[in-house]
């Protein structure tokens, strides 16, 4: 039986209206010099409004593009053409309210997960009481407390990875942007995971861009569904997810779930 609740229901109406863009991605093109005159293109034209806590996934086959057009958006990369607006200020380098979550924990061996955690807040000079209260927060929220003193190696990939979210979003990071976080994991780990994401999205209003190459995964935690072409890469379609929140795993088993999983195959020409 489900149970009414009032905070999840608040939650749901505030995610399904949408405020004025918070990220504007306009005519984005990624061109690579291969020396002796020739050239390729990675990204051809893409564009796309991300609106204030909401979960854009991009979705599309590997070397596709997805990758390099969030290290564009994340300032890691820069466009060839283009521009990327978060909050009207445009970006050309690295962000300290931006957050880069990979597919790979790279926690620091000889760091306990506290001070694993604690690392953004050590580099931007902002270790404090209110910072390391966060932290514990976050690892509690995660169901890490009381692994605060362990090291990496006493961790599964698992609970690695929830350290790895825990420090990206410890300095209170306004976009999160996710490369293929759950990929190495087994499918029920990635499922709790993805629970957790959306957990996480809900009590911090964060934004998100995730890059993934799964259907299922891309459309349980979406807003939105941008499905990139082969490369040169654009957007072939955008799909809007209105499956409520809270999102439950037997959803993914539902005629409507399937719906936008048949959508989307047929955006990639899985089906026809």
């Amino acid at each position: 039986m489900t149970t009414f609740d009032p905070h999840h229901e608040q939650a749901s109406r505030r995610l399904a209206h949408p405020s004025e863009p918070f990220g504007k991605f306009s005519s984005i093109g990624k061109r690579y010099d291969l020396g002796g005159g020739e050239s390729l293109t990675a990204i051809e034209d893409v564009s796309l409004n991300l609106e204030k806590g909401k979960l854009i996934s991009l979705l599309g086959p590997s070397g596709c593009g997805k990758t390099t057009f969030l290290r564009i958006v994340a300032g890691l990369e820069s466009a060839t053409s283009g521009t990327v607006e978060i909050e009207g200020n445009l970006i050309s380098g690295p962000h300290p309210d931006f957050a880069f979550v990979f597919q790979q924990p790279n926690l620091m061996p000889w760091r306990t997960v506290l001070r694993n955690v604690l690392f953004p807040l050590e580099v931007r000079g902002e270790m404090n009481q209110s910072g390391r209260e966060r932290a514990l927060d976050l690892l509690d929220l995660v169901g890490l407390a009381g692994f605060e003193s362990r090291y990496p190696s006493e961790l599964s990939g698992g609970m690695q990875q929830r350290v790895a979210l825990c420090r990206a979003l410890v300095h209170d990071a306004k976009l999160l942007l996710m490369d293929e976080p759950f990929g190495a994991l087994d499918e029920l780990k990635r499922m709790e995971m993805h629970d957790l994401l959306l957990s996480i999205r809900e009590r911090t209003n964060v934004s998100v861009l995730f890059v993934t190459h799964s259907i299922s995964e891309a459309i349980y935690l979406s807003d939105t569904v941008a499905v990139f072409s082969t490369r040169p890469s654009t957007i072939c379609e955008t799909i809007e997810v209105t499956l409520p929140y809270p999102r439950q795993n037997q959803m993914r088993y539902g005629q409507q779930f399937n719906g936008y999983e048949l959508a989307a195959s047929r955006a990639l020409g899985i089906v026809r």
